[in-house]
């Protein structure tokens, strides 16, 4: 569910504050614990920090992302991959065709390119 239109958007006061009379190009990182503030056109350019629980993560603020919460940008868990010893038998039989691949096209590319000898 959407915010209200009567309050208006969130946007943690303490936030604008930090850089408010700043230019996008001079300042530092902003860092911020506030995730769940929304982007405001007043940020665009700007570098923050946003702790992602750990960290805190550098994002640069464009003018696509305004409307979005600082939080979308900054995600909290770390995705590995998918599957398991299926998966891994694929990309190791993945690996090994690119390594033959790799070997096919070297003496071939030392063949061609390699000039006459001179007599």
């Amino acid at each position: 569910m959407s915010r209200s239109l009567k309050k208006g958007p969130y946007v943690d006061e303490k936030l604008l504050k930090k850089i408010q009379g700043k230019k996008p190009e001079e300042a530092a990182m902003i860092k911020t614990w506030s995730r769940s503030s929304q982007i405001s056109p007043e940020m665009v350019g700007f570098l923050f920090g946003v702790h992602n629980g750990r960290a805190h993560l550098e994002v640069r603020v464009t003018e696509e992302m305004v409307g979005h919460r600082l939080g979308e940008f900054s995600p909290t868990r770390k995705f590995v991959r998918h599957g398991g010893k299926m998966q891994k038998e694929l990309e190791a039989k993945k690996k090994e065709a690119e390594i033959a691949a790799a070997k096919a096209a070297k003496p071939d590319a030392a063949a061609a390119g390699a000039p006459a000898a001179k007599k």
